[in-house]
């Protein structure tokens, strides 16, 4: 029979096992679901941290935490980053003395915190750690909100807080194209008072300082980035006695037209003292090395300097040109200085001393070829000595003062004259490009003053002239004692020597008056052209009067000139080599004249005139304008025992007159136009031949056939009043004197025109007084031409 398969039988053991498996799976259930919710909230809360940050309280936290390490801040935002932990994002850095003073604004700080401390309300900043940040400056006030802000670019910093310290292990960034890398450590107690505030206007002035460099490092371009390394030390609480050492490389740079090399410069602020310890700098022509020291405390400053450099392209670079806008450097100048100063109370207080040389230069277009001189300076008072300038023509040396009250110049040169005309001060110049001298020349001059203008000056000294020309009018050799005061120049005791003749004097130039000053003035030489030295505008004046030999002129008195109305010249001139002078289109030979002149801003008076001419004499007086677009003029002139018949031989080619002429004439006119002339005068011939004159000769003939012989004898005087104008001589009493017979007549005399109007009728005295009621058959009347007038009859 099959075998029974019996059910299997249950356990003890299995029934108890049961509902320990059930608690198990259900603690395990819940862990992993505490898990998955704890999970959930961090990385909620992280996500959260990260994107909204934390509330206000815990940015408190930070701000007093970074108070407590001596930094002043505010933090924006305050976020979690799972790799760098808390990030302080937009922090913005204060001076800690002033929390209005903004330094410094950072886009993002990583925090190293000790959370535990954080918890128990202990200190728990350890560190601060700066990645790619850019830190912008502040601008000053009333800058252009525009303008570049002070940046600090690509900052990497990484700064500890050891109990009571601040230590930068390694700060590195780029300010202005520079890299900048920094490290060093700061005391800050816990006990830390601040020192002095600063003020609202040394913030400002710090700040404007910066801006300024900010604006100047800009306009570098580098070849390869430069870099600056810095080392400090100090107290937070005594910033002003830190210790900071740094060091400053480039290669290659320029700005503007200024090209460098390299530039290393070292230096370090200890004891309140910055010294630069070594400061090079390189271009292609040359080198500069300077040292110096500045002690705050005492506002103390020392410098010393070398410099063989492009000069003037650096000054150009710099906005300096006009330091040198007149020098042209052909090879670089070498300068030494060395000094101090004394800053912080007042004025600075400067004192340097140095040497200046320089080869191969051009100062205001003039070349030379070497100068060197001396100099020192106090910052009021300059002094060069030991000044010697060489040039192609001769050497000039001197010595130069300009203080307070006090200015000074001391020389002496054989230089070419012609070449220094550009150097002399404004004022004088119209005056010294007058001036031509082509040969050699010696002057020394002591310049004496109140200050560096002109005007002021005053001085002594001696000039000697070789053969040269003053406005265009050559002379062989000039000397003089030269003085300068009130804004002008004297010459004293000046002799001029020309071919013809010398002139002495006294002649001073007044360019502060602009006026010529002539102190007996004695001249021998040729007017027309000494007149030159006076102003080529008188040449007018003088032009009519052509003297066979130079006569001697002496002068005195004021001349003005660019507008002056105070001129005054006194002239007396003597000619005994006579003169010709051109009147009525004819020429006046004079065989000696003399006569005073007195020359005014618009008038020539001439009075004293005496003269001889014909064999006779002459005496006059005129006054001519000078003013413009008016020659108008005045004069009288009075002859006695004139040749007679030169006279008409000059004038009407009469060459069969005879006898002595006196008379006198006053009349005026305008300029050389004898039509303009205007005048009266009398005129009479004694001992003469009336008769013989052309415009006679026909009587002679009539009076011979009513008396024989009678019509040739000599006229013993004639003589008449007249009037001229419009070119007409007109007489209303001609009487000639005959003897036994006579004549009386009246008339035109178009002597411009040659044209006659006369008429004339026999007048008899003695055995003629018979045919007197035959006189009305003894007029006769002139027509025609002057030269050969149409005599006839008047009655017929």
């Amino acid at each position: 029979m099959p075998a029974i398969l019996e059910p299997p039988q249950k356990s003890f053991a299995s029934a108890t096992h049961r509902p320990r498996t059930f608690a198990r799976r259900f603690l395990a259930t819940t862990a992993r679901f505490l898990v998955v919710l704890i999970l959930g909230a961090m990385a909620g809360g992280g996500w959260y941290l990260a994107k909204k940050g934390f509330g206000r309280k815990w940015r408190g936290l930070v701000v007093e935490e970074l108070h407590k390490h001596g930094v002043e801040a505010s933090v924006r935002r305050l976020t979690l980053d799972p790799f760098r932990g808390l990030i302080a994002q937009d922090v913005r850095i204060y001076d800690y003395k002033n929390r209005e003073n903004t330094i410094a604004e950072i886009s993002r700080i990583s925090l190293d915190v000790n959370y535990a401390a954080l918890l128990q309300r202990q200190a728990f900043l350890n560190a601060i750690d700066i990645r790619n940040a850019q830190v912008t400056l502040p601008l000053p006030e009333g800058a252009d909100p525009k303008s570049p802000h002070a940046q600090i670019k690509n900052l990497h910093a990484h700064i500890y807080f050891p109990p009571e310290q601040i230590y930068v292990s390694q700060a590195d960034g780029i300010f202005c194209d520079i890299r900048i890398s920094a490290t060093g450590q700061l005391i800050k107690r816990n006990d830390y008072k601040p020192s002095r505030d600063v003020t609202p206007e040394e913030w400002q002035t710090r700040l404007a300082i910066l801006q300024r460099s900010v604006s100047e490092l800009s306009q570098f371009k580098f070849s390869e980035r430069p870099h600056l390394q810095i080392k400090f030390s100090g107290d937070v609480a005594q910033l002003e006695n830190a210790r900071v050492e740094g060091t400053l490389q480039t290669g290659p740079w320029q700005r503007g037209n200024y090209q460098a090399r390299n530039l290393t410069m070292t230096g370090e602020f200890a004891d309140q003292t910055l010294s630069i310890k070594q400061c090079e700098l390189q271009d292609d022509l040359g080198g500069f090395t300077a040292s110096a020291s500045w002690r705050q405390p005492a506002g103390e400053l020392q410098f010393q300097a070398r410099s063989s450099l492009n000069l003037r392209t650096l000054l150009e670079s710099v906005g300096l040109s006009r330091l040198v806008s007149d020098i042209t450097f052909l090879a670089p100048p070498r300068f030494e200085i060395s000094g101090s100063a004394k800053l912080g109370e007042g004025q600075p207080r400067w004192q340097a001393i140095g040497h200046a040389a320089l080869d191969r230069f051009a100062y205001k277009g003039i070349p030379f070829l070497s100068a060197n001189a001396e100099f020192s300076w106090d910052g009021e008072r300059t002094m060069v000595r030991d000044i010697h300038v060489r040039h192609q023509s001769g050497e000039l040396v001197g010595r130069w003062l300009d203080a307070p009250n006090d200015f000074r110049i001391d020389l002496a040169s054989t230089i070419d004259a012609n070449a220094l005309r550009s150097l002399a001060p404004a004022d004088t110049r119209e005056f010294v490009n007058d001036w031509d001298w082509p040969h050699a020349s010696n002057l020394q001059l002591s310049i004496r003053g109140p200050s560096a203008a002109a005007a002021t000056w005053k001085g002594d000294g001696t000039l000697q002239l070789q053969r040269g020309r003053f406005r265009t009018i050559g002379f062989n050799s000039a000397s003089a004692s030269v003085h300068f005061g009130d804004g002008a120049v004297t010459y004293e005791n000046f002799r001029v020597a020309r071919d013809e003749g010398v002139a002495t004097g006294t002649f001073v130039y007044d360019f502060a008056h602009h006026e010529t000053r002539l102190s007996n003035v004695v001249s021998g030489l040729r007017p027309t052209e000494a007149i030159y030295w006076i102003d080529p505008k008188l040449l007018k004046v003088v032009t009519p009067y052509k003297f066979q030999k130079p006569p001697t002129i002496t002068t005195s008195g004021v001349y003005q000139f660019r507008g002056g109305k105070n001129t005054r010249l006194e002239i007396n001139v003597d000619s005994a080599g006579g003169m010709d002078y051109v009147f009525l289109g004819k020429t006046l030979p004079f065989d000696r004249i003399n006569a005073k002149l007195l020359l005014t801003d618009d008038r020539l008076q001439i009075s004293e005139l005496n003269g001889t001419i014909f064999s006779g004499t002459v005496q006059g007086s005129a006054d001519l304008s000078l003013a413009k677009n008016d020659q108008r003029y005045r004069a009288a002139m009075s002859v006695d025992h004139v040749d007679f018949p030169k006279l008409t031989d000059l004038y009407f080619k009469y060459k069969t007159a005879v006898g002595l002429m006196n008379g006198r004439y006053e009349w005026t006119g305008i300029g050389s136009d004898a039509r303009t002339m205007n005048g009266k005068g009398e005129v009479e011939v004694r001992n003469g031949d009336v008769f013989a004159i052309p415009l006679f000769g026909p009587l002679s003939d009539i009076l011979n056939k009513i008396m024989p012989g009678v019509g040739y004898r000599v006229a013993r005087k004639g003589n008449m009043s007249f009037t001229i104008k419009d070119g007409v001589i007109r007489t209303s009493d001609f009487h000639v004197d005959g003897g036994t017979f006579g004549m009386v007549g009246e008339g035109n005399a178009h002597f411009l025109d040659d044209k006659i109007d006369f008429d004339v009728r026999i007048d008899a005295s003695g055995a003629g007084a018979v045919l007197t009621p035959l006189y009305k058959f003894f007029e006769y009347k002139a027509e025609g031409s002057l030269k050969k007038p149409d005599w006839h009859p008047k009655i017929f």
